[in-house]
């Protein structure tokens, strides 16, 4: 799961702009964009040692890139580390009230989102797997909260973003749940929600997944029919989805069921009108490449990946796209390890500084 950008909630008051908080805010958010998670290590370690900080936001900020930095570099006990010299989220030390005149006529927590969120996210990248799910859950708790308190209060735009953490943090769950087999508890999770009429395409996508890896081929079709129906009925803006994005979902759902199903003709298809919608689709491409192959037309395959690399690089250069165009090299070519010797050159140039190398086998 993605972790959100370390950028500050949005206070009660919305005076000035957020770089007014933070010391050039603006710049950790392009080195983030970018990918480039150790120059955000350089940028705090030299910020810090010149006293450059004046402020708690400031430096709640720039522990919270550096918390971010390190876990996309999977240096997690160091991220883990950095976050226990906090130790009480709730302290009255890391609200705005406790300095009003750093902080006029603001309130609440400075405490960024995304550090709530990796947080409950550590123990189980160090091998804990309990104690982050039990932090995850207390995080859902927390943001469920959240959310009665703005809606008492009829702040729809801050209901609006703590519903999209609750969102985060489900998916999150739900891929933990899955990763062990747990489907039942998944399942919960999600129908939990729909039962209470929340009704977000992307989670009842989601429980048709789960459907089909149960077996449950008519139940799965059924969900994604309630995604086709949501989308024909109601605003896209409502589900936090643009109008192709969610045209995109719905196509993508038809073609896993004609996947199940071994059409993979027709799931071309619905791909294709993904792609011809959304040329960024990565989702779309990869599984229209996966689908090539099977119809054993491995050249036109590895053509879809190769271009979408050359296209989209900042967005297709993921671990699961380049391990299955290196599987299709494999496939294809007598000489495959000089081309992917090739690709990684190329990938070293290109990718992140987070990006898993190994994943070309070179």
């Amino acid at each position: 799961m993605e972790e959100p950008s370390p950028t500050p909630d949005p206070p009660t008051n919305q005076l000035g702009s957020l770089n007014d908080l933070a010391h050039e805010l603006a710049s950790l958010e392009d080195l983030a964009t970018r990918g480039s998670w150790r120059s955000i290590l350089d940028k705090v370690s030299r910020a810090r040692s010149l006293n450059l900080l004046t402020s708690p936001h400031d430096h709640l900020i720039y522990l919270s890139y550096n918390v971010l930095a390190f876990s996309k570099l999977r240096r997690f006990s160091e991220a883990s580390n950095e976050i226990d010299t906090l130790d009480d989220f709730n302290s009255s030390y890391y609200k705005y009230e406790t300095y009003p005149r750093l902080y006029p006529n603001r309130s609440g927590s400075m405490i960024p989102f995304s550090l709530r969120f990796i947080h409950a996210q550590l123990p189980i990248k160090l091998g804990n797997r309990q104690e982050g799910l039990d932090r995850c859950y207390l995080l859902l708790k927390f943001i469920r909260e959240k959310i009665k308190e703005k809606e008492s209060h009829d702040l729809h735009d801050s209901v609006r973003i703590w519903k999209r953490r609750e969102n985060s943090v489900l998916n999150c769950l739900i891929g933990h749940h899955l990763g062990d087999k747990e489907f039942s508890l998944s399942l919960d999770l999600i129908k939990d929600l729909i039962n209470r009429d929340y009704l977000d395409p992307v989670l009842v996508s989601k429980l048709g997944y789960i459907q089909m890896q149960i077996g449950d081929i008519e139940g799965a079709k059924g969900s994604f029919n309630s995604v086709e129906t949501m989308l024909n009925e109601r605003k896209s803006d409502e589900y936090f989805l643009s109008e192709v994005q969610f045209r995109n979902l719905v196509n993508r759902n038809k073609a896993l069921v004609y996947l199940v199903g071994k059409d993979y003709v027709s799931a071309v298809r619905e791909y294709e009108e993904c792609i011809e919608r959304d040329h960024t689709d990565v989702v779309a491409l990869n599984n229209k490449a996966l689908c090539l192959m099977y119809l054993r037309d491995l050249s036109d395959s590895i053509k879809v990946l190769e271009k979408a690399l050359e296209r989209i690089p900042t967005i297709a250069l993921n671990e699961t796209l380049v391990i299955n165009l290196c599987s299709m090299y494999e496939l294809a070519y007598v000489n495959h390890s000089e081309i992917k010797r090739t690709l990684s050159n190329w990938i070293v140039h290109v990718a992140p500084d987070d990006f898993d190398a190994s994943c070309t086998r070179v």
